[in-house]
């Protein structure tokens, strides 16, 4: 094993390195109680539904210490119908309407091998999750409807303004988005449900009665800026 994680250290520079605006994620999720209603919503707009409907399977990696989670920084490792590396740190200016991180992309063809890799250069595997996601596309957005053990979800990401107006056009409540991650949803839920497991896997919840709705209020943003 690498001592000293020489590579994350390279790679909390490169973070603050200028950023251009096609390396920046903005996007914000909304719970869904209807998924049948949302796409009638979403046709009616217009949307295209893009491919079908994905399984992914992901792994997030830290170092032993935990330096990318103490710096806000997430490196994923993602299987559905192909294999995509992931690094997200934070952005160079934060905008408390939306979820805003730095990603940086890169496909592979191997998701064993990749995943050898990125332990051989002394990362460890903190966390397995799972979740079934529809994509959709309208005007430069993408809405992707996210079903995770624990709940379904509306993604919308692109840019400020064609976010608010699709968030306006389907009536949804700004102060009900959400600005967590779904890893950070599931942190809050393991602790109010003492929760055995910390993968969030399909399998792991086949027992588990949980229902969102109760705890929508901890995730729900509020105000933080106005459409």
């Amino acid at each position: 094993m690498l001592q000293g994680f020489y590579c994350f250290d390279r790679w909390i520079d490169f973070c603050n390195l200028p950023v251009s605006m096609e390396h920046l994620e903005i996007e914000l999720k909304f719970h869904i109680p209807s998924e049948a209603a949302l796409r009638g919503r979403l046709q009616a707009l217009g949307a295209a539904c893009i491919g079908q409907r994905t399984f992914e399977h992901n792994i997030c990696y830290d170092a032993e210490d935990g330096r990318l989670l103490k710096n806000n920084c997430l490196l994923r490792l993602r299987k559905d119908q192909c294999t995509t590396l992931t690094f997200k740190s934070p952005p160079p200016m934060a905008d408390a309407r939306f979820k805003i991180h730095r990603e940086l992309e890169v496909c592979v063809n191997d998701f064993d091998t990749m995943n050898a890799i990125v332990i051989a250069l002394g990362f460890v595997r903190r966390r397995v999750y799972e979740k079934w996601r529809e994509t959709w596309q309208l005007n430069d957005a993408t809405l992707c409807v996210d079903i995770l053990p624990f709940g379904s979800f509306l993604e919308v990401e692109g840019s400020p303004e064609p976010i608010l107006q699709i968030v306006k056009a389907l009536g949804l409540n700004w102060k009900q988005r959400i600005l967590s991650s779904y890893l950070g949803i599931f942190q809050i839920l393991r602790k109010k449900e003492e929760l055995p497991f910390s993968d969030i896997t399909f399998d792991n919840f086949n027992n588990v009665s949980l229902h969102f709705d109760r705890y929508l209020h901890l995730f729900e943003t509020g105000d933080g800026g106005s459409q």
